[in-house]
């Protein structure tokens, strides 16, 4: 049996209940692994409150660390005893021990630790899709980077600044700036005292970004077009203040020919191939030194309710790990 935190009905984090559940044995392509430690991230929101909807009852977590028990038929890059680490499809990750597809199961080196890795899984791949096959991207070449205290954000600070890209970051408080700038972000805008647009112009002579990744949503996509310059691309990645609206199509010619996308981690990672490889650069990154994972909010499963209201009040910096 495995402690697992699941919902049985979309809403609010009073949704969220734990149940002891059995773990079974690996089918061909699966494997079994025990968790030493879970990630918290805003899709596991999305999903529990129904923007994403799930076939329910379902279990939340897409990001966890832990030891490989059992491989079914099929399985050549994992063994039992393995050391692993994956953020990946389907959910269920919020749990001490599960049966998954193993293809996007990563195996982890020994120098990073399965807090570490359960920090960063999730949000580090996403860095990585965003800076390297997304649009072009160079040294030199400037991005705004909304929420750039979050997990993902301090992780991107420190991409770019390896990269030589410069980044320019937005958070909500000053103290949150301070932690931006500390990870390699060039200029971090408060946005509840200054406007993050005007701001953005003024540091770029006029010219606006060539980049911007957006997380937020609804409440900053306008302000990230108005930081383009002409041609540039914007990457909406998230919807933390919620969905963007429908707009004209005709605005993006408006503003200077932009370009708008919007991934996901996990048409990225579908590939088996490109998802190891994603995860070994990644790697490389964090065993370097050139990225350095932090882990600033630590909960018990049995409180995943709370580690829930507190991502979504933004009262998070860093990255989040349910501890088993």
């Amino acid at each position: 049996m495995a402690l697992t935190a699941i919902i049985e009905e979309h809403g609010g984090s009073d949704k969220l209940k734990l149940v002891d559940r059995e773990v079974g044995d690996p089918g061909p392509g699966e494997i079994r692994i025990v968790h030493k430690a879970c990630g918290l991230n805003f899709i596991d929101v999305y999903q529990r409150d129904g923007l994403y909807p799930l076939q329910l009852p379902q279990a939340l977590g897409m990001e966890a660390a832990g030891i490989v028990e059992a491989v079914g038929e099929g399985v050549t890059h994992l063994k039992p005893g393995d050391r692993a680490a994956y953020a990946a499809a389907p959910p269920g990750a919020y749990c001490e021990a599960r049966v998954m597809p193993a293809a996007q199961v990563c195996p982890l080196p020994d120098a990073i630790s399965f807090d570490e890795a359960a920090a960063m899984m999730l949000k580090g791949l996403t860095v990585e899709y965003l800076f390297h096959r997304t649009t072009p991207l160079k040294a030199g070449d400037t991005v705004l980077f909304h929420a750039a205290a979050g997990g993902v954000g301090l992780i991107a600070c420190q991409w770019a600044k390896s990269e030589g890209i410069h980044l320019i970051g937005t958070a909500g408080t000053d103290a949150k700036c301070a932690l931006a700038l500390e990870h390699g972000a060039e200029h971090c805008i408060n946005y509840n005292t200054e406007n993050f647009t005007e701001k953005v112009r003024e540091l770029t002579d006029g010219k606006g970004v060539d980049v911007v990744m957006d997380s937020v949503g609804q409440s900053t996509f306008i302000g990230s077009l108005d930081s383009l310059k002409p041609l540039g691309m914007m990457i909406s990645f998230g919807n933390a203040s919620g969905a963007v609206e429908a707009f004209n199509l005709g605005l993006l010619a408006q503003k200077g020919s932009l370009k708008v996308t919007r991934p996901t981690l996990f048409a990225h990672i579908a590939d088996p191939v490109a998802c190891q490889e994603m995860a070994a650069h990644l790697f490389d990154k964090v065993t370097s030194g050139a990225v350095k994972i932090r882990i600033d909010q630590r909960f018990p499963l049995r409180d995943v309710a709370l580690a829930h209201d507190t991502l979504e009040a933004r009262k998070t910096t860093g990255s989040t790990i349910l501890e088993l």
